[in-house]
């Protein structure tokens, strides 16, 4: 488990979200990628014409989506899906407003404790342009594997940590 957030006197909570969670979730998710779309140049990025349904369906499948609560307040979310032995980790926002405050870190360490026995090493990718998302990244001990030119605009950056299990390290 990672060390907690707390913001003004309240702690942040990370817990499983649910279908009831579809639509607050992607209310977030929306506000967090509209920097992400504004970097590329490009507001038809996936997580921004996700529709409502298909992120229910996702809640309703074996994913792993969690969410960070602030005081009843939804300020982030992160979803890890399986293939094999491995974990895709997607989505991982958090609202405009408290970005750099430690909710992204404690979501991705919550998603990664969360799958630990499930999976050997988790896998993600972002933009070229998106600093602040490699640095995050890095500093988590994921290493580039390689890199995907998607469009003129974009390159995606994908990346991997190996997963120590429980009890091991």
């Amino acid at each position: 488990m990672s060390e907690p957030v707390v913001i003004g006197r309240e702690p942040v909570v990370i817990e499983r979200a649910g279908p009831g969670d579809a639509g607050e979730l992607m209310t977030v998710q929306r506000a967090a990628y509209v920097a992400e779309a504004q970097l590329y140049g490009d507001p038809f990025l996936p997580p921004l014409v996700e529709s409502v349904e298909q992120l229910r369906k996702v809640l309703e499948t074996d994913a792993v989506v969690l969410k960070a609560v602030l005081g009843g307040r939804l300020v982030g979310a992160a979803r890890a899906q399986f293939s094999e032995h491995t974990c895709l980790v997607g989505r991982l926002v958090v609202v405009p407003d408290l970005q750099g405050r430690g909710i992204g870190r404690r979501l991705l360490g919550e998603l990664e404790a969360a799958v630990a026995g499930r999976v050997d090493a988790c896998v993600l990718f972002t933009g070229h342009l998106s600093e602040t998302n490699l640095r995050l990244y890095r500093r988590l001990g994921y290493a580039e594997t390689h890199r995907e030119r998607v469009a003129a605009h974009l390159t995606l950056v994908h990346m991997r940590k190996v997963l120590v299990p429980a009890g091991t390290a």
